[in-house]
């Protein structure tokens, strides 16, 4: 997916842009980078690929190079960036988070006047930010530009721009689908994706954009550009999984609303009777930990850790561009603790299931550990649909999502209505795919949190959450 992080202030931010960047790392694995502004030198800018090695390590040597008042930083799971534009708007720095389906109609938009070109990737495709840069372009102002450009784009567009002045100008996508946090300290402000990443700089905050406003950043405050629209569709993926623990967005806190989660999971099985008999409940590291222990603490059963993630070397398990390298890395962070494992029942709770692959995996070291019972549960409803809004994971075709490729060969022609049936564990059909799914991976049960235990423990109007990836509704 991706984040940013940037500071405008009276002194030189380049350390709180440095450590507000890197508090994004969780969000993306491909490239990095950091842009500054300096009255002397004008904008210094560095990237660097993140793929295997953290962010600290690459930019701790840059930063005697990097000074000034104005900055900006990205973690990006897509194309290199920031990049340098100018044009009639001027220098600027730009960095975006979000995805557009419609990037290659737009390219040939902007071939039209015969007046366009890009910076081709080695695939032969545009850098979306070069591209968002170029539809901002087409205006008069840089927040008709944001405007006009996300008007265009389908999918969504968080936009963060520093501009030759010294100022920030933050954009938050249309429908508001990642959130944007404004900071402020005694002496500037910053922006931020993660709000624990500025608490701990030392900033406090000052107020959370809503959809599609614009706002300018300066030392002396925060100036709405152009004021947020009616309707959000926030994604309810950021509490589940993508979100670090000790961060809130729209008032919610991520770790309280996985415990809330886990507690619904365990509150709805022992209403129905099928809570099994297990000598502990665990969460699949990390983000599963949480819902796993709401879920312990609701229904009685002990938790324990049966197993834990080596992670000094390799601290991320999707960070190698291959699956194949992914499963091997994964396989290789997972060490048992044998005396919670053997001749045990155990119930895991992980935060979703996407492909599988993974979790096959670590079922079977769980039964070869000694596991006597395995019982699955996921912590949000079957994903059915790949995101169209956000590159939350790397997911290519429908097929590779494990609910939707099983769904397929119990009901290939299934309808949109039909797999919100499947998705349902109460119905028939929801209870076939439950039951092929334990066939294929070996559990002794498996079971998902509903779309409705899910929103309730997010605690939002549900109209303000995007629930596309496990209905199909816009």
């Amino acid at each position: 997916m991706g984040g940013f992080f940037g500071a405008v202030s009276r002194r030189d931010i380049i350390l709180d842009v440095f450590f507000g960047t890197d508090y994004h790392s969780h969000l993306g694995t491909r490239s990095a980078g950091l842009s500054v502004w300096n009255a002397q030198t004008g904008c210094s800018r560095q990237i660097h690929s993140i793929a295997t090695t953290p962010f600290r390590t690459k930019f701790e040597k840059d930063l005697d190079s990097l000074h000034g008042c104005c900055g900006l930083g990205c973690i990006s799971d897509a194309d290199p960036q920031p990049l340098l534009v100018r044009s009639h708007l001027g220098l600027y720095a730009i960095v975006t988070v979000g995805a557009v389906t419609n990037a290659e109609a737009l390219v040939e938009r902007c071939f039209a006047g015969r007046g366009g070109q890009f910076m081709a990737m080695s695939s032969g495709k545009v850098n979306t930010t070069e591209l968002v840069a170029a539809l901002i372009n087409e205006a008069d102002s840089l927040v008709e530009g944001i405007l006009h450009a996300q008007a265009l784009i389908e999918g969504s567009m968080t936009i963060l721009l520093m501009t030759g002045p010294g100022e920030l100008i933050a954009a938050r996508d249309r429908l508001g689908r990642l959130p944007v946090l404004i900071g402020r300290d005694a002496e500037g402000m910053c922006v931020s994706f993660e709000s624990f990443a500025f608490r701990k700089l030392g900033y406090e905050p000052a107020c959370e954009l809503g959809p599609q406003q614009i706002v300018r950043l300066t030392p002396e405050g925060c100036q709405t550009l152009s004021p947020a629209t009616g309707r959000m569709r926030i994604c309810a993926f950021l509490w589940t999984y993508y979100g670090y623990p000790n961060s809130n967005y729209q008032g919610v806190n991520v770790e309280l609303m996985r415990y809330r989660n886990g507690a619904s999971m365990a509150r709805a099985e022992k209403a129905r009777g099928t809570l099994p008999a297990v000598d502990f409940v665990a969460g699949v590291p990390d983000s599963g930990i949480p819902h796993a222990m709401g879920f312990a603490n609701e229904s009685g059963l002990p938790l324990a850790r049966p197993f834990v993630k080596y992670t000094p070397t390799w601290p991320r398990s999707f960070m190698p561009e291959s699956q194949s390298a992914r499963s091997q890395v994964a396989r290789m962070k997972q060490i048992p603790i044998p005396e919670l494992i053997e001749d045990r029942k155990l119930l895991f709770v992980d935060d979703s299931i996407v492909r599988g692959t993974q979790l096959r995996e670590t079922v079977e070291f769980l039964y070869a550990s000694g596991a006597k019972e395995v019982h699955m549960r996921s912590a949000c409803p079957p994903i059915l649909y790949p995101c169209k809004y956000l590159n939350f994971s790397r997911i290519g075709p429908e097929t590779e999502l494990l609910a939707r490729s099983v769904v397929r060969t119990l009901e290939p022609d299934a309808s949109d209505e039909t797999l919100r049936d499947y998705a349902d564990g109460s119905t028939a059909r929801g209870q076939c795919l439950l039951h092929e799914i334990c066939r294929r991976f070996g559990f002794d049960t498996l079971g998902y949190q509903s779309l409705d235990g899910l929103l309730e423990a997010v605690g939002l109007d549900r109209d303000q959450i995007c629930t596309y990836c496990w209905n199909g509704r816009e």
